[in-house]
């Protein structure tokens, strides 16, 4: 039996030191080696099955491996995978038509991923800003949120102020204004300070940075400031969208349409890469054969998988799921904060929360946490040191959150 043990402890290491040695070190994952995954379960390569309250940084809403999902990108894999823009395909006309009318846009620029998504927002609105605002060639600037979390591309670690993220990468990108995040005096006062002012970017919650959830009112009252000094008022919707908050837009939540709508990660449910900007024609149009593309980006593949997706969500409700789900977490996560001094502090909307763990950004308890939820049997990842992001997959039932609970609560009583 030991021998059998040990086989199996060395199989995991075997694979983790694999991506140690090939593998650039840009990742600190928790060490699990996962493979396999369906629904709100993911099963080590011992065997061992983990809830998954991290769902691929909500990618994976509609919960892993959903087969009405995975049928389309099977099914459109054999038949056609790829064609470059080059040449029309039968499956990006009614993908274009189907994301535009469930989101209530004109038109969609698709690509692939979220960076390139928020690259290619920023790119619409500059040429907007010169060629319909009117702002002179080269001297557009887009207001962003401290502590904000768009990518790890260069111009977007321009406007980070992630020091992990920025050092030792610049020179940096100009043309961006940094303000305090749920702050409209910080806005109205960017705003009124130049006539260049193109756009506003914004997470409608900020995940990365420990989920935190602006004031109610912000983001209606942004969008009127924007729509005021007429601004673009861009929603970076990557990880909030898709049901994931108990809306279907995170900015649903204030009755806000965004000028420019930013998605990615869920809306291909996590089997492949999909993403997408939504914005109307006056402002779409600005973009010309040429000036903008991706070889894979609207891909047939991409778009079979992109329309199930979406579909899932509408037909198996996950947006209400969430919203109902999320109350029942944070109410469990606040009862247990009352016994456990290990949490200061619950925050969250829908099925993205985070735990705020009594300890300094420095410290390693929130990981060391992680490593006992793991032992048995949740997988979650600390944010930003001492805040431990809690987001499952949206098919998740009322049984299990409890069961979660149990699990969440008796890893904090072990640290007592």
């Amino acid at each position: 039996m030991a021998h059998t043990e040990n086989t199996l402890s060395s199989k995991s290491e075997v694979l983790i030191e694999k991506e140690n040695k090939y593998g650039a070190h840009n990742y600190h994952p928790l060490p699990v080696v996962l493979e396999k995954g369906e629904g709100v379960y993911v099963w080590d390569v011992h065997g061992k099955k983990y809830f998954d309250f991290l769902s691929a940084y909500s990618a994976v809403n509609q919960g892993h491996c959903h087969p009405k999902i995975v049928q389309a990108m099977v099914d459109q894999a054999q038949k056609l995978t790829l064609t470059s823009r080059a040449f029309y395909n039968d499956k990006l006309g009614n993908y274009e038509e189907y994301v535009t009318n469930y989101f209530g846009f004109d038109k969609v620029l698709p690509m692939n991923t979220g960076a390139e998504a928020v690259e290619t927002a920023l790119k619409i609105c500059r040429k907007w800003a010169y060629e319909v605002k009117g702002i002179p060639e080269n001297q557009a600037q887009v207001i962003v949120c401290e502590n904000n979390f768009h990518g790890r591309t260069t111009t977007i670690i321009s406007f980070s102020n992630d020091e992990t993220a920025r050092k030792n990468f610049g020179p940096f990108t100009d043309g961006f204004i940094k303000i305090e995040y749920d702050n409209l005096e910080a806005l109205e006062k960017a705003l009124e300070s130049s006539k260049n002012i193109a756009g506003f970017l914004v997470e409608p919650i900020q995940g990365e940075a420990g989920v935190y959830v602006p004031s109610e009112g912000y983001l209606a009252k942004a969008k009127a400031l924007c729509e005021k000094h007429n601004v673009l008022f861009i929603a970076d919707e990557v990880q909030t969208g898709i049901a994931r908050t108990g809306k279907l837009l995170a900015v649903h939540h204030e009755n806000v349409q965004p000028d420019v709508l930013i998605l990615g990660k869920a809306i291909s449910g996590g089997v492949y890469p999909v993403s997408a900007v939504l914005t109307n024609n006056e402002i779409m149009n600005v973009i010309k054969p040429g000036q903008h593309g991706s070889t894979f980006g609207g891909n047939p593949v991409a778009a079979a998988v992109a329309i199930a997706a979406l579909e899932v969500v509408k037909e198996e409700k996950l947006a209400e799921n969430a919203e109902r789900l999320g109350a029942i977490l944070r109410k469990g996560l606040n009862k247990i904060a009352e016994r456990n001094h290990l949490i200061t502090l619950v925050r969250g909307k829908g099925l993205l929360n985070a735990i705020v763990i009594n300890s300094g950004e420095e410290s390693d308890l929130a990981w060391e946490i992680c490593l006992k939820f793991r032992d048995n049997g949740l997988l979650a990842k600390p944010t930003h040191g001492n805040k431990i992001r809690f987001a499952p997959p949206l098919v998740m039932t009322e049984e299990q959150i409890h069961e979660c609970l149990e699990i969440i609560e008796k890893s904090l009583n072990e640290f007592k």
